[in-house]
């Protein structure tokens, strides 16, 4: 039924990954999804034995496949989730930002998403050298991006059903034409959605408000690097990176993975905390179930979620969350509540 490629990336990337698959196969097991992986490279690794940070064969893949799950790679990162982005139109990044049990975080009721434009802006890459002192970068934002995000967040605002509220967060006083384009697509499409509120935030309030009134926000859309940057804000509020699963999704493909790097300076040492991946495999059922309209990878999809929840509030935490538990120990706690969660179905 889905073919799911696998990329386990660098550093502390396959750890997390054998904890989320423990998951996954823990799924699989009790609701028999038809779940097929198939394990291919991609990053510094890749790079190192084939001469190429994406091969053709792990591209391949990841074009016929369902989905893609992905670890975090390490200097070869603009190479490999980059490229994937632009080769494959994966132009809506959607990162979740949730208060979890037991976890250290700025407010209990904080639960709000982050859709990013993923396509365009400066990380479209168009860098020149003007002359030998001054380099230059075109910030790249048109009215099809634009469209295409602001449409894509109020359908989650719509599907959440909690506050039905989307914030539009830009710096059109100073960016007068790329960001107030962005903002006037969005107001445009604000008017096909009269159940969904609509504000708009300067960026840089936006990043105060973050901080100040988190538990206000229900979906938040911006550009590309403005996204970026607020996001691994937004993560800091509920617990860090180690609890921030992202995912970049297009019209056909997804690809889920971590928000954060690969920290190669904890890998092989079974501390990182895996919820991150774990988490972004909840999203990729979410994804599936949706689309295929499957009951079965929803029901699955809410179970990841529980689980993580369950197993966190009964004192699992990693040493980023203030505890001592093994990397793979916390894949198994976690796999161990999914179990209980579907058998109690």
């Amino acid at each position: 039924m889905y073919k799911i490629a696998v990329i386990s990336g660098d550093g502390i990337g396959p750890e997390q990954m054998e904890a989320a698959l423990r998951v996954l196969e823990t799924v699989e097991e009790k609701l028999t999804l038809g779940i097929e992986f198939l394990r291919v490279e991609a990053g510094d690794r890749a790079l190192r034995e084939t001469g190429s940070a994406l091969p053709e064969g792990t591209l391949r893949c990841v074009r016929e496949a369902d989905a893609s799950l992905k670890g975090p790679v390490g200097e070869t990162a603009a190479d490999v989730i980059v490229r994937l982005r632009q080769l494959l139109d994966l132009y809506a990044n959607v990162r979740p930002v949730k208060a979890y049990p037991s976890v250290p975080s700025l407010r209990p009721d904080i639960d709000f998403v982050i859709v990013r434009e993923n396509t365009e802006d400066l990380y479209k890459g168009m860098e020149f050298m003007a002359d030998a002192e001054t380099a230059v970068c075109l910030r790249l934002i048109t009215r099809r991006g634009s469209e295409r995000i602001a449409r894509y967040a109020f359908d989650t605002a719509q599907r959440r059903g909690l506050k039905r509220k989307v914030t539009v967060v830009h710096k059109g006083n100073v960016l007068r034409l790329t960001d107030g384009l962005f903002a006037k697509v969005c107001r445009e499409v604000a008017k096909a959605y009269p159940d969904v509120a609509c504000e708009e935030l300067l960026v840089d309030t936006a990043a105060l408000d973050l901080i100040r009134r988190p538990q206000v926000f229900d979906v938040l859309v911006t550009t590309n690097m403005f996204g970026d940057i607020l996001s691994d804000e937004a993560a800091q509020l509920v617990g860090g990176l180690g609890m921030a699963p992202s995912g970049n999704i297009g019209a056909t493909r997804a690809l889920f993975e971590p928000v954060h790097g690969c920290a190669p300076d904890i890998a092989g040492k079974q501390i990182a905390n895996p919820c991150s991946l774990i988490l972004a495999s909840r999203m990729m059922l979410q994804w599936l179930g949706e689309r295929r309209k499957d009951e079965r990878c929803l029901t699955a999809a809410k179970a990841v979620e529980r689980g993580v929840a369950e197993a966190l509030s009964k004192g699992f935490l990693t040493k980023d969350l203030g505890g001592n538990l093994k990397t793979k120990d916390m894949g198994i706690a976690v796999a161990r509540e999914v179990s209980r969660l579907l058998n109690s179905r």
